[in-house]
């Protein structure tokens, strides 16, 4: 099986056009905040206004929601495509603008199904503008040394678009009404992400020293058929479910356990900080130890907090512990990701293989919420959700610790076989 294989970069490489570098880094933070703040955060704002105007219930209008998800995740594969043939400038420039498009016609709905049908686009344009195709214009231009830092700063500052974009929605819808807060939201996505994808977003203009060295490239075709790849698969799948399962019912939870609403929306509400703060950890504790140990590490600690919510959630700082703990592992997966496959199966298929990769993610962040209020229906106590989101957490534990036992165990045999002929 072709094999590719990342090595160090030359110090011309180090600085390939390194200030345009940092200028797509700086453009791609500001877009992806703007896009998450008003394409996925100001949902849950104006959510029960626009259900009271449309005469539906909150269950469907959140439907709309999860469609936009589901058609986002749909989209990975041929963006994934359309990203390793043409690069990121049209896409994501067409995508914005499409984008907010769509949110001027979403501040124009009067029917669910219309509801339904602008949601669904923002999903397809989703898919177009936001983490996916942001990754795959840095994991492209930087060298391996570089992008870490890279993909870093990009999500530190996109890390906050609900800090921001969830009370300014409010204001907003305060002040206005849900429809005008939407053209404004719309305004402020175009003028701003438009111009910054078509005047900033760029292809390197000859491969990187690092991508000529690796011979011949992997395509997704070796991704798909390499064992480690599926186990990536099952692993973020299973961190992915845990995740969004703790997000939607952790205040449901804490508020069944006597604590106030108020108490508990803000504890749920450390999870957006701390998705930031893990990511910091990660970056450092690689000078320490293999990104697969290290995250292995994270999702561990994470599946103890999970098990051990039911104990410590009889108290405050108990329950603040807890979710410390647990959110820790919020922003690991958008980091590790991107990191494991271009360390892999290099940058030339990167992003056809994470689009791979990122469907199936996708859909377990979708569908996960909706299985779980399932199980607590069904077992009428919140205890065996928690263990639910432990197992998932140890799952994907498990599966880090086996790709690179499996990884060590490949590169012997090959080592051997190398050294028999």
């Amino acid at each position: 099986m072709p094999a590719t294989t990342t090595v160090p970069a030359d110090a011309s490489v180090g600085g390939h056009h390194s200030t345009h570098g940092r200028r797509i880094v700086a453009a791609l933070a500001i877009t992806q905040t703007v896009g998450y703040g008003t394409l996925y955060y100001a949902y849950a704002v104006l959510l029960h206004p626009m259900a009271t105007s449309l005469g539906a219930s909150t269950t469907a209008a959140t439907g709309a929601l999860t469609a936009s998800v589901l058609a986002g995740a749909l989209m990975a594969i041929p963006v994934g495509r359309w990203l390793d043939r043409h690069g990121g400038r049209a896409l994501m420039t067409v995508g914005s603008a499409s984008a907010t498009a769509l949110v001027l016609a979403w501040s124009q709905v009067h029917t669910v199904w219309q509801l339904y049908a602008v949601m669904i686009g923002i999903g397809v344009t989703g898919a177009m503008v936001l983490y996916e195709p942001a990754f795959a214009v840095i994991v492209t231009w930087f060298t391996p040394e570089r992008r870490g830092n890279a993909l870093l700063a990009v999500t530190i500052v996109a890390g906050f678009a609900s800090t921001i974009f969830l009370p300014l929605t409010s204001v907003l819808v305060e002040h206005l009404d849900w429809r005008t807060a939407l053209i404004v939201l719309a305004a402020i996505h175009g003028l701003i992400t438009v111009p910054l994808h078509a005047a900033t977003i760029r292809r390197p203009p000859h491969p990187p020293t690092h991508q000529r060295r690796q011979g011949r490239p992997a395509s997704a075709r070796t991704a798909t058929g390499d064992i480690r790849f599926w186990i990536l698969v099952i692993t973020f799948v299973a961190h992915g479910a845990a995740t969004s399962t703790m997000v939607v019912h952790l205040v449901g939870y804490l508020t069944s356990r006597g604590h106030p609403a108020t108490f508990a929306a803000a504890v749920t509400g450390l999870l957006g900080v701390l998705s930031v703060t893990g990511r910091i950890v990660l970056t450092g504790a690689r000078r320490l130890a293999s990104m697969t140990t290290v995250v292995a590490v994270i999702f561990g600690i994470q599946a103890v907090a999970a098990a051990c919510l039911p104990v410590l959630a009889g108290s405050r700082t108990g329950s603040v512990v807890a979710v410390v703990a647990f959110g820790l592992g919020f922003g690991v997966s958008s980091l590790a990701a991107p990191a494991l496959l271009a360390d892999r199966y290099g940058t030339t298929a990167y992003a056809s293989i994470a689009g791979i990769l990122a469907l199936p993610v996708t859909v377990s962040r979708a569908a996960a919420p909706l299985a779980a209020a399932a199980l607590l229906h069904a077992a009428r106590n919140y205890q065996s959700l928690l263990i639910a989101v432990a197992i998932c957490c140890a799952v994907a534990t498990a599966g880090m610790l086996l790709r690179a036992q499996t990884s060590a165990q490949i590169a012997a045999n090959a080592d051997l076989q190398g050294g028999r002929s």
